[in-house]
């Protein structure tokens, strides 16, 4: 996502838990939906963020290695129009390799109404780039897809 951040901070050699607190001390003074860019080169920033983010409802949108080692953090605070979905069901296939997260998921969707919605969790690789093109071609709607820690990553289908 290539939003303009409202705010960028570089809390670079500062060891955590500092840039979770400083990301909490400006995401507090933001408008709901506006982002923050958080630039950091502790390596538990990472984890520190998405647990914060998955407690406190805002959003983790990117996570980006810079090429200096550093990581910018993409974060939207909770509130804006394009909060995450609610889902009716969700299927966490952490663990399992592709394309079983997409067999499963499938299988769930067909069992549901239109207009529901499923949350799917997988951590294989290739998850990404195989639910984006299975939602152009399925009568599903890809309508977020977000990292989350260690590899993980979460996404909300809506069954047309």
């Amino acid at each position: 996502m290539s939003e303009k951040p409202a705010v960028t901070i570089d809390l670079s050699g500062m060891p955590c838990p500092a840039p979770l607190l400083g990301a909490k001390k400006i995401i507090d003074d933001l408008q709901p939906g506006q982002v923050l860019v958080l630039l950091s080169d502790c390596p538990g920033t990472n984890d520190d963020l998405f647990a914060w983010c998955k407690f406190t409802g805002n959003e983790m949108m990117s996570a980006t290695k810079q090429p200096d080692g550093k990581t910018a953090y993409s974060l939207r605070k909770a509130g804006g129009a394009t909060s995450t979905p609610i889902a009716h069901v969700t299927l966490d296939m952490r663990g399992v390799s592709c394309p079983g997260p997409i067999v499963e998921a499938k299988r769930l969707l067909d069992g549901m109404k239109a207009g529901e919605v499923l949350q799917l969790v997988s951590d294989c690789p290739g998850s990404v780039a195989d639910v984006e093109s299975w939602s152009k071609a399925a009568s599903v709607e890809l309508l977020a897809s977000l990292p989350m820690a260690r590899g993980a990553h979460e996404f909300y289908l809506k069954k047309k």
